[in-house]
């Protein structure tokens, strides 16, 4: 349903001037509602990019509008850029060159099934409690009156103690990768296309309310009883 299944919702709490002191970024007026316990595609995001020498951070439109779009949508909701093929799919091989940014969250959910089918959300946050910094790529989209700046984030194979959830995971950056993901400090950016380490991250599950896109509230990323 919406790009490649993963990520396709998370989390964010932190205050704005928090995020802005954390990426050393000058905030933009016109930011998201923090907090948000179910960020959904389609939604405002927070996202830090690089204007004119300067570390910003910036409302983006989750779902990435290439420029051949007629119209929002007038093609699949590119949520998520594979690492593996950034570079040469249309959409995105000029923007992983030239339009990367990062998108802060505190986490993410993920869904695994059960015997009879039903989707079983999981709440994934990293191990030591810091923000996570997924990486991502932008592009301005215009069509008459309708402006968007919009973003993906980059996903990569799952390490193998996420693969136990799924076969994919966002691009999780360090505090010291962020120079170069954004363009400050030159070129090889493609090198940090990988997974997390194991051991980064943790999770548990969470009631079934956040299978819900209209769900919200601090209860939703609350751990369940698996008995």
């Amino acid at each position: 349903m919406w790009g490649n299944g993963m990520c396709g919702r998370f989390v964010m709490t932190l205050p704005t001037d928090a995020m802005a002191a954390l990426f050393d970024a000058a905030p933009a007026n016109d930011l998201p509602d923090s907090p948000n316990f179910n960020v959904c595609p389609t939604m405002d995001v927070h996202a830090v990019h690089v204007i004119e020498g300067r570390r910003r951070l910036v409302p983006m439109r989750w779902g990435f509008l290439p420029s051949w779009y007629k119209a929002p949508n007038a093609g699949p909701l590119l949520i998520n850029a594979r690492a593996e093929t950034l570079a040469e799919k249309p959409a995105f091989k000029t923007a992983c060159r030239t339009r990367r940014c990062v998108i802060p969250a505190t986490g993410f959910y993920e869904w695994t099934k059960d015997q009879d089918g039903k989707r079983l959300p999981w709440y994934i946050s990293r191990a030591d409690g810091q923000p996570l910094m997924f990486a991502a790529v932008w592009q301005d989209w215009a069509a008459g009156d309708l402006v968007f700046r919009t973003c993906a984030m980059v996903t990569t194979a799952a390490n193998e103690q996420m693969a136990r959830i799924h076969h994919r995971m966002p691009v999780i950056l360090q505090p010291s990768d962020l120079s170069l993901w954004l363009g400050e400090a030159g070129h090889g950016a493609a090198r940090l296309m990988r997974a997390a380490p194991e051991n980064a991250l943790v999770w548990h599950r969470v009631a079934l309310a956040v299978n819900s896109n209209r769900a919200t509230g601090p209860d939703l990323i609350q751990p369940i009883s698996l008995d």
